[in-house]
Parts: structure tokens; sequence; C-alpha cells
């Protein structure tokens, strides 16, 4: 009986918890990648939230923040004053992606601070669950040298596509 057991597990592509490891450890070097970029745009997209990246009335904000805000929003380095002409954006006709067929009601200012609020308490959960994911993944992996090496490609990438 242990015998067909054997075969059978074998047929069906070995040990499940070897397959779950390799999985696992794929995991691990994907969101040591990715980690950066997941918490730069978590953080800038929180400051965007509340327009904090673009100045108006009598708020400036600082030249970086408005850099970062750029570089989230149109792939550049740049403040507003610096740009050679305006992004080009892709406008949405009016009721694309809509699937009801009245009118969208327009919210109310309330749902929309709270909306935001939400959006913000999600934005910053998602950076502190991924520097957790880092924290981790360095100090629990097996492969170590692997995954810091996967940390730093994938701070580097974004910043030397950036600069060239």
């Amino acid at each position: 009986m242990a015998k067909a057991a054997v075969k059978s597990t074998a047929r069906r592509g070995g040990n499940p918890a070897l397959r779950l490891a390799a999985i696992r450890q794929i995991h691990v070097y994907l969101a040591m990648f990715i980690a950066p970029s997941v918490i730069f745009f978590a953080l800038t997209g929180a400051v965007q939230l509340f327009s904090l990246h673009e100045a108006h009335g009598d708020y400036k904000p600082a030249p970086v923040i408005e850099k970062l805000g750029m570089l989230h929003k149109d792939q550049v380095f740049k403040t507003r004053g610096e740009r050679k002409g305006p992004p080009k954006a892709v406008k949405a006709s009016p009721g694309a992606g809509d699937h009801d067929a009245g009118p969208a009601k327009p919210a109310t200012p309330i749902k929309v601070l709270a909306l935001k609020w939400l959006f913000l308490a999600v934005s910053l959960a998602l950076a502190v669950s991924t520097a957790l994911g880092v924290w981790m993944g360095l100090l629990y992996n097996r492969r170590k040298g692997v995954a810091l090496v996967l940390l730093l490609a994938g701070a580097a990438a974004p910043v030397l596509l950036v600069i060239l």
C-alpha cells in the first residue's frame, strides 16, 4: 500500500511540501525585487490623496515632494516648471467604464474625505506590511544574500532608469 502512495505522489509532481517551499521561495524573491517600488507608490500615493504634491493657495510643497509626485504620476523626476511640456494624458469619454444606465451621483464632500482617509490608512498599511515582509524575507530566508541582492536591485533599477 505504501508503494502505491509513493508512486501516486511521484506521478503528481513530487512532494507537496517541496513544491510549497519552492513557491514560497519564488514569492520571497519577487517580493524583495518589487518591495521598494511598492513602498514608493504607497507613500507617494498617500501624499497625493490630499494634493500635497501640488501648490495651491498659500501652500507650496517642498521641491522633493513635488518631484516625487511627478515621478509617481508622470515618471519624470522634475517639478512642473522644469518639464518641457504637459504630459500626454489619455482622456476617457464620459461614462466610459460605467455599466449602469443612470447618471452617476456626485459624491458628497464628507464621503470623499472619508474615502481619502480610508485610502490613506490603506496606503500606510501597505507600506508597513511591505516593510515587514522585507524584514522577514531578509531575516528568515535560507538565501539571505540572494534576497538582499534582489532588494537592492529593486531599489536601484528605478533610480537608474530615472537618471538615464
